[in-house]
This record gives structure tokens, sequence and C-alpha cells, in this order.
């Protein structure tokens, strides 16, 4: 009985991993049919979501939210997968404007989708909640030093062609190390930061930031990693480099104590990059962490969410 009851609790709390252990729940259901007494020895050999009132094995509050989230772990998945990708991108960016999420989604949301995608989600935003999303993020985020920054990328339409005015990428990049130096902090509020972020292509942003380095010794995201540029420092990475930026928001995912914010990015991650650029994400994984995504993802979550991530990650893995 000690074997099915360390079992059982392990499907239940997934021991600080993500989701829960389905059939393992549902077996326990068909092998301890008429065996109150294994309920009870499960539910005492459960420390700290059980307590002892009396004749009574209480089940905590604490316990209970927990349990309601991981098994709505798996639920959200299928429904973020099933909708039509503008509307997923419109409701991600209402949460975090209205739920009090963190604003990184909605860098995420601007900065890593096509000119046609992120046009897309601004149509399905208005047609969702009456309000363009532009003004709802110029006013939800108005006292934030970054609210201009934020408001420019949500509002941007990026040229996409592959030609870049090298000398205009040097002179930008040039500018930028002068407002790193100026900004004293409050770099999310300089004008040529603002305009170079929000309206720059990719692939001329890649080439600013090339020259960056070449010029000022270091990569801008180490100039901006200081604590102080958070939501600029995302900007940064989600359009120039979104693999390692999306493979890092997994990792954080991944680790134990991970708040309920940066689980859920896991399930987002895993959701809104599938059809794109999963395989560069896994690499990206690999290089900076030295293990597989698949790996780390089969080791933490549990059930049918851990099947489901792993499918939407797209690689074969052993179990």
């Amino acid at each position: 009985m000690g074997d099915e009851v360390q079992q059982l609790t392990r499907a239940f709390s997934g021991l600080g991993g993500l989701g829960v252990d389905e059939p393992a729940m549902v077996s326990a259901l068909a092998r301890w049919r008429r065996q109150p007494e294994k309920r009870s020895g499960f539910r005492k050999g459960f420390p700290g979501f059980f307590t002892s009132h009396g004749e009574m094995d209480r089940c905590e509050e604490e316990y209970m939210l927990h349990l309601a989230a991981e098994f709505a772990r798996f639920k959200n998945l299928m429904v973020l997968w099933a909708m039509h990708p503008w509307e997923r991108d419109a409701r991600l960016a209402h949460h975090v404007l209205h739920q009090h999420h963190p604003a990184a989604i909605v860098v995420e949301v601007a900065c890593t989708r096509s000119a046609d995608e992120l046009l897309g989600a601004r149509r399905a935003y208005q047609a969702l909640y009456h309000h363009s999303l532009e003004e709802d993020v110029a006013y939800r985020a108005r006292d934030k030093p970054y609210c201009n920054l934020l408001v420019g990328l949500v509002s941007a339409y990026r040229y996409e062609g592959p030609r870049v005015n090298e000398e205009v990428a040097r002179a930008e990049a040039k500018a930028l190390g002068a407002a790193v130096k100026s900004a004293g902090g409050r770099l999310a509020e300089n004008d040529d930061v603002v305009r170079i972020l929000s309206t720059r292509s990719k692939p001329h942003l890649v080439e600013t930031f090339r020259y960056y380095k070449e010029i000022h010794g270091r990569r801008i995201e180490e100039d901006l990693s200081n604590g102080t540029e958070e939501t600029l420092l995302e900007a940064v990475l989600c359009l120039a480099a979104p693999a390692k930026y999306f493979s890092q928001v997994v990792e954080v995912a991944l680790r134990d104590g991970a708040d309920h914010h940066e689980k859920d990015a896991l399930t987002r991650v895993a959701v809104t990059r599938s059809d794109h650029d999963m395989d560069e994400i896994r690499a990206a994984y690999q290089e900076q962490f030295g293990a597989k995504l698949e790996d780390a993802i089969a080791a933490k979550a549990h059930g049918h969410y851990r099947d489901a991530l792993l499918s939407l990650v797209g690689a074969h893995h052993q179990q």
C-alpha cells in the first residue's frame, strides 16, 4: 500500500512539477474501490495538504487552489491551441492589461509576430473588447516608464523585406550607445530608442545590434541587464533573437519555485511558437542550458499536460 500511496501522492501534487498525472488517478479509482482505508492512508501520507482535525483529515484551502490550477493546465493549453492566432494574441494581451499579468506578454505579441499577424491581433482586439489595443496599452501603462515604448511596439507595421541601410544601422547603433550612457535608468523613455525599436525592420535591428557590439565592445543585452530596463531588454531579444528569448522564458518556467505567471509561460510558448520557431527554441535551450528541452519538460510536467507539451515541442521523447 505504501508504494500505491506514494504513486498517487505524486500524481496529485506533481511534487513541484506542472500538471497532474490523470492516468494514475483513474487507476486509483478502480483499484481502491470500496477501500476507504487506502484513501485515509493517502491523506495521512500527504503532509502539508491534509491536516488532522480530530477524526477528520482536512484538505487545506491552499492545496485545493493548487490542485485546481494544475488540473487546469491541460484545459488551458487545449483552449489556446484551438483558437485562431489573432484571437489568442488579443486575449493574451487583454489579460496583461486587465488582470495584472507581466508586460512581457504584450512585448512578445508585438515583437515576435509578423506585421500582418500583429495587425490581425489588433483587429481581433477591437472586435472582442470594443477598444483598440493601442489605446488600452496607452491608458493601462500610463504610469510606467516603458509606456511610450509599448505603445510604439503594438502600433508598428514593420517593413519585412531583407534590405538594410548599413550606414543608417551604424548611425543608430551609435545613437543607442549614447542613449545608454545618458539615460540614467530611464532608457525606455528615450525618443531615439523608442523610434528605433518601434519602427525599424527586424533585419535592420539585427545589423544595428551587431554594429553596437562592434562600436561599444559589448552586446546591447549586456548593457540592459542591470534589472532596471527589463521591458526594453525583452523587446530587444524578441525583435532580434526570439529563440534565445523564448528558451530563457521556458527555463524559468521549469525551475523549482517558479511562480504561477512563470509557469503559465510554458503553455503560452509551447502553443504560440509550435508552428513557427520551435526547432530554433529547442536548439537555443540546449546551447544555453546544456540539456534537451524535451527532457526538461518530461522531468517536470505530468500526465496529459506533459504529453501535450511534448507534442507541441515536436521532439520524440522516449519515456
